[in-house]
């Protein structure tokens, strides 16, 4: 039996799940307009404590690495790594778009979130939910034009997504992968306004 807590902060809908082997047991839709970072592990202890979960029972933690919100990526990943390292357990990112697809349906699935300033992230993944093309930030009708003409699109956005994240996370996990959570990074596809502003300066 293997343990997992997911969480993901990287849009205004976020959530947090435990999967145990190949089941999602439980998964809470979480919304704070002021940010995730004063109210996420508040939420992690409600959810273990409502189903007994020590948080040593947990073996791998799982978050989501963007694209999305910058502050959010920044925040779901600092906690993953945070609740590794002081478990010892190993800590696993996993891309929004991906989890967005085991939601979808299809041979060639291609889903995508809002990224604002007219323009969406998008990613094309098969039934496997392995990567077709890379995932990109475009206007919406651009990265239509690119698709194949048989992909089934899906949108992502209100769709709670650390299931899905704890989901692909054990299939990993159970394949052998346990990456140093220190070796975690991002998945921005965009960079930043700060690096935008000093790369135009």
């Amino acid at each position: 039996m293997a343990r997992i807590l997911a969480i993901d902060t990287t849009a205004d809908l976020g959530s947090a799940a435990l999967i145990e082997d190949d089941r999602v047991v439980d998964e809470v839709s979480l919304r704070a307009p002021d940010g995730f970072s004063p109210v996420i592990f508040g939420a992690i202890q409600e959810l273990l404590q409502r189903h007994g979960w020590p948080l040593e029972s947990v073996d791998c933690f799982a978050g989501a690495s963007g694209p999305g919100s910058f502050t959010g990526v920044r925040v779901c990943l600092t906690a993953i790594k945070g609740l590794a390292e002081a478990t010892g357990r190993p800590a696993i990112a996993v891309s929004n778009l991906q989890a967005l697809a085991l939601h979808a349906t299809g041979d060639i699935r291609a889903v995508w979130m809002d990224a604002r300033r007219g323009e969406i992230y998008g990613g094309v993944f098969d039934s496997q939910l392995q990567v077709l093309t890379a995932e990109v930030v475009a206007p919406m009708e651009r990265w239509q034009d690119s698709l194949p003409p048989n992909a089934t699109i899906m949108q992502g956005g209100e769709i709670p997504l650390a299931g899905a994240i704890g989901r692909i996370a054990m299939r990993r996990y159970r394949s052998g992968h346990r990456p140093d959570p220190a070796s975690l990074d991002a998945n921005y596809v965009r960079r930043s306004d700060a690096e935008l502003f000093w790369r135009e300066a």
